[in-house]
């Protein structure tokens, strides 16, 4: 069976194969993979350059410090440029973004072998987190451009999903054989190259340049009241971003976690990896299945049901590690099962601001929801240090499950504005000679 046309847009069908249908749709597969090569180094930059400066200067406070402030300018500058985006257009945003913040991550790694000093450090790696370009946010919006169909922006969002999976394992992966393989600075190098050829490849694609909010039919005016206010204080997309914020504060946890699980089960924090790949495998496969299918529940009633599976599960593991019996032979598989449910989560979140943000302005949504993500799993991972050291693994993992439990009640909270911000959006969609 053949990509199909229903109701003026690409259908995919369920099962399998759609994701198959999708990669064999040029206008979708090629947007696609130059995504999955320009977001690489969301996962290669900031270990990259916290590995670099390790290893040059010996510090890893200097490291982490200089790290933590590419991590911020990121979250300050990617609603501005998803707000961008919306008014010029994605390729307008994205190829001046990526090429200064390939340049700075090149400058990070120049200045850290030729003994700049620290400040300096700070600076370059600030600047290349506020111009990093906002891939993630880019490619989610034009899924609506590229799949009119919402169930085919189901499918869609879930092997979207599964590549960020197969980012945050093999950037880190390819970037440690190129650690081993080349010297210095090349790794970030290489790691620049990566973001200015993947962007620059995703720009030429139809759906970059088609993948404007103003380019839409009937479109507000930019001096309009509705497009001067930030896209959070409209409808239900608030709520939306308080949820991914607790919700990416408990992936923080859970990351800090299983690191400080690593180095007491497995000997060193080294053998995280294997951590990892187990929950990244459940995740990968929670996420496959989720958009194979047509599901007749709606993702705002859904949200609150996963995270409440995702803070017991969470539960378990602290309540595990708790006791002396614990083994790799518990922790693994319920590791794995655990990963089941994050990919849905994400990619419930990403369909609900799909659903939820008015069309003309969804770059600057999914710019913000990625933001959230960013500062919640920044403050998790301070919160779980604390926890770690002054109570142990299993509070750390307590409190991963606690947010998750605080998530639940602000998505059951958010119900009934989710519904009406909903209804909003698509009568808005309407033609004004139907609208009631």
């Amino acid at each position: 069976m053949g990509v199909g046309q229903t109701d003026g847009g690409v259908t995919l069908g369920t099962g399998p194969s759609a994701y198959l249908r999708l990669l064999r749709h040029g206008p979708a597969a090629r947007p696609f993979f130059a995504a999955l090569v320009a977001r690489l180094p969301i996962a290669m930059a900031p270990l990259g350059i916290l590995l670099l400066i390790e290893r040059e200067r010996g510090a890893y406070s200097l490291a982490g410090f200089v790290t933590g402030a590419f991590a911020v300018g990121s979250a300050i500058g990617m609603p501005l440029w998803g707000r961008l985006m919306d008014r010029h257009g994605q390729p307008r945003v994205l190829v001046p973004t990526s090429l200064t913040s390939a340049a700075m991550l090149v400058a990070v790694a120049v200045a850290t072998l030729g003994d700049a000093p620290s400040a300096a450090l700070l600076v370059l790696s600030f600047l290349a987190g506020l111009a990093f370009p906002p891939m993630s946010p880019a490619i989610r919006a034009a899924w609506r451009t590229i799949f009119p169909a919402r169930a085919s922006r189901r499918v869609a969002f879930a092997l979207d999903g599964t590549s960020v999976e197969l980012v945050f394992v093999g950037g880190p992966l390819l970037l440690s054989l190129l650690l081993v393989l080349t010297p210095g600075g090349v790794p970030l190098v290489l790691t620049a190259v990566l973001l200015a050829g993947g962007t620059l490849a995703y720009c030429l694609t139809s759906a970059a340049r088609r993948s404007s909010g103003l380019s839409g039919e009937d479109p507000e005016p930019v001096t309009s009241p509705r497009r001067r206010v930030p896209v959070v204080f409209i409808g239900g997309v608030a709520t939306v971003l308080a949820t991914m914020l607790i919700l990416s504060i408990g992936f923080g946890q859970l990351d800090t976690s299983m690191a400080a699980t690593a180095g007491i089960m497995l000997g060193s924090t080294d053998n995280v990896g294997i951590l990892f790949a187990c929950i990244a495998g459940g995740s990968t496969l929670g996420g496959l299945a989720y958009g194979a299918r047509h599901w007749r529940f709606s993702e705002r009633h859904a949200v609150p049901v996963l995270f409440a599976a995702f803070s017991v599960l969470l539960g378990l593991m602290a309540l595990l590690l708790s006791w002396s019996g614990a083994s790799l032979a518990l922790v693994l598989p319920l590791l794995f099962v655990t990963g089941v449910t994050i990919a849905p989560a994400l990619i419930m979140q990403q369909q609900l601001m799909d659903h939820l943000a008015p069309p003309d302005r969804l770059n600057e949504a999914q710019s913000f929801l990625s933001a959230a993500n960013t500062t919640g799993a920044a403050a998790g991972t301070a919160v779980a240090g604390v926890l770690i050291d002054f109570h142990g693994v299993d509070w750390s993992f307590a409190g991963a499950s606690a947010a998750l439990a605080l998530a639940v009640v602000v998505a059951l909270a958010s119900q009934r504005r989710w519904k009406r911000a909903e209804q909003e959006v698509v009568a808005a969609t309407l033609p004004a000679d139907v609208r009631v």
